[in-house]
C-alpha cells in the first residue's frame, strides 16, 4: 500500500474492523516514513456481476464508477461521505443479490430512488444525465413532480406510527401498554 502523502510503501496497520454492513474490512494505517494516517478498505472482488449498457454491450460492474457518479450528483452539497458510502453499499448489495447481469437502467433507477429520498438537487442532477434531459421543459417537469411529493416533517411525530412486526419485539409489551391506557382512562 502506498502512502497517499509521501508515496512510501512502508506502513503498519493500526486498527482493523468490519464495515457496518459486514461486506468489507476497514483498516487504519500509518506510514512508517512520514507518520501520516489513512484508511483503506478490503472487500471481496466480485467479477461475476456484469452491466448491460444501453447499446447492448456488456461490461464488468465497477463500484468506483457508481460511487463516482453518486459523488458527482452530490458535488457542493452538504452531505457526508458516510452517507454517500451507505448509498453505494445499499445499491451494490441489491445488485449482487438480483442476478449476474444487470441493465444499466436498473442501476440508474436504484440510484434515483435513493437520491430522491435524501437530496432533491442531487436527484435532479443525476436524473438529468440518467434520463437524458434534452431541454428545459424536462427539467421543469421533473421539478414539478418533486414538488407534488409529500415531504415528511422531521419535527412532527407520526400520527399513526407503524406497528411492530409480529416476529420482532415491541418496545412496550402489550399488557403494560393496555394497563397504561386504563390508568389514563383511555387518554393518550
Amino acid at each position: 500500500m502506498r502512502c497517499p502523502k509521501c508515496g512510501s510503501r512502508d506502513d503498519k496497520v493500526i486498527d482493523s474492523r468490519q464495515s457496518r454492513d459486514s461486506s468489507s474490512i476497514r483498516r487504519r494505517r500509518e506510514c512508517l516514513k512520514c507518520k501520516y494516517r489513512f484508511t483503506t478498505y478490503e472487500e471481496i472482488e466480485r467479477s461475476d456481476l456484469r452491466v448491460v449498457k444501453r447499446d447492448r454491450t456488456h461490461e464488468p460492474f465497477d463500484r468506483r464508477k457508481l460511487a463516482g457518479s453518486v459523488a458527482k450528483a452530490f458535488e457542493k452539497r452538504s452531505t457526508s461521505l458516510l452517507t454517500l458510502e451507505e448509498i453505494v453499499d445499499e445499491i451494490v448489495h441489491e445488485l449482487e443479490t438480483s442476478g449476474r447481469e444487470v441493465p444499466s437502467s436498473i442501476i440508474g433507477a436504484k440510484v434515483l430512488e435513493k437520491l430522491r429520498a435524501i437530496d432533491e438537487v442531487a436527484y435532479l442532477r443525476y436524473a438529468s444525465v440518467h434520463q437524458r434531459f434534452e431541454d428545459v421543459d424536462q427539467f421543469v417537469d421533473a421539478i414539478h413532480t418533486l414538488g407534488r411529493r409529500i415531504k415528511p416533517n422531521a419535527l412532527q411525530r407520526e400520527l399513526f406510527p407503524p406497528e411492530p412486526t409480529q416476529g420482532g419485539s415491541a418496545s412496550v409489551p402489550a399488557r403494560s401498554r393496555d394497563s397504561a391506557i386504563k390508568k389514563n382512562h383511555g387518554r393518550v
